[in-house]
């Protein structure tokens, strides 16, 4: 039987990095996957023969299907994690003045810059897609369950006004996977997230870093802690976990605001199934 196979984006330094090199230890193969080139092959080359470096930029789903397919066949036809970690922030600032308020040739408003929600969410749930069709392939060498993890961010259960957009994205993934998680461990494939207070990684300004008390930052052991609860427990699915300081916590969804919210959020599953089943490919918009 093949060993475990698993993809970590964003792996070229920071929270990928560091997971990755737990995976090791946990008798993974690993495919690092990251923009940067350098940082990427240095990072694959320091954690030996188990690791490989493909570049991706995320964003792109064709670089992404890629990416799949290239560590799927280096994996021997397996795949078994995936940690949909690649970040950004804001790369344009929703505030800007009216000296930054574009026209186009037909005298429309240039749209906003959301290179940080491609990144950041879509790249994550096209990841799901991806790693879900592979997981299902993966059988016949050994596999067949999967473990699916996302960086959500602490700014996705409370907010970061300096960084809208980002923030939009964090919380996109906290609905995202608490929506999937309890479908897909149905067929073997847990979904969850971590929401990581401060930890320091290329993403943060150096001056923020240099101005941060010590007592507020967060190891990135404390990710380990919660990428261990995922890998020993193939139940475990649809949790966001906040990584603060030492400490993991297990966050649920805000308290139902009465019986009716209740209902419409516990009861009423079986009846938007019906609604749902064999629905025709659907065209236009509503709200």
């Amino acid at each position: 039987m093949s060993r475990p196979v698993a993809i970590v984006t964003g792996a070229g330094s920071g929270i990928g990095l560091a997971v990755a090199s737990h995976l090791i230890t946990k008798n993974y193969r690993v495919v690092i996957a990251d923009l940067n080139p350098s940082t990427g092959t240095e990072a694959a080359s320091s954690l030996g023969p188990d690791a490989t470096f493909i570049q991706c930029d995320v964003s792109s789903y064709t670089a992404q299907a890629r990416l799949f397919k290239q560590a799927y066949e280096w994996g021997g036809n397996r795949l078994d994690f995936f940690h949909a970690n690649a970040g950004v922030d804001d790369r344009q600032l929703l505030y800007d003045g009216p000296e930054k308020e574009e026209l186009d040739e037909e005298g429309l408003v240039k749209p906003l810059n959301t290179k940080s929600m491609q990144v950041n969410l879509e790249a994550v749930i096209q990841g799901l897609w991806l790693f879900k069709y592979y997981v299902r392939r993966s059988k016949e060498a050994g596999g067949g369950k999967g473990k699916f993890v996302a960086t959500s961010s602490a700014a996705g259960l409370y907010f970061m006004t300096q960084n809208p957009q980002y923030t939009a994205s964090k919380y996109g993934i906290v609905g995202f996977v608490r929506a999937a998680g309890p479908i897909l461990v149905k067929e073997g494939i847990t979904v969850n997230a971590i929401c990581p207070a401060f930890i320091p990684t290329n993403l943060c300004p150096p001056q923020i870093l240099a101005l941060w008390p010590k007592e507020h930052i967060t190891p990135l052991s404390t990710a380990m802690k919660a990428i261990d609860a995922f890998l020993g427990d193939d139940t475990m699915t649809g949790e966001t976990v906040e990584l603060s300081q030492e400490n993991i916590y297990f966050r649920k969804c805000v308290d139902w605001a009465n019986d009716s919210q209740r209902w419409v959020g516990e009861e009423s599953q079986g009846i938007w199934d019906l609604g749902y089943a064999n629905v025709p490919e659907k065209s236009g918009y509503g709200t």
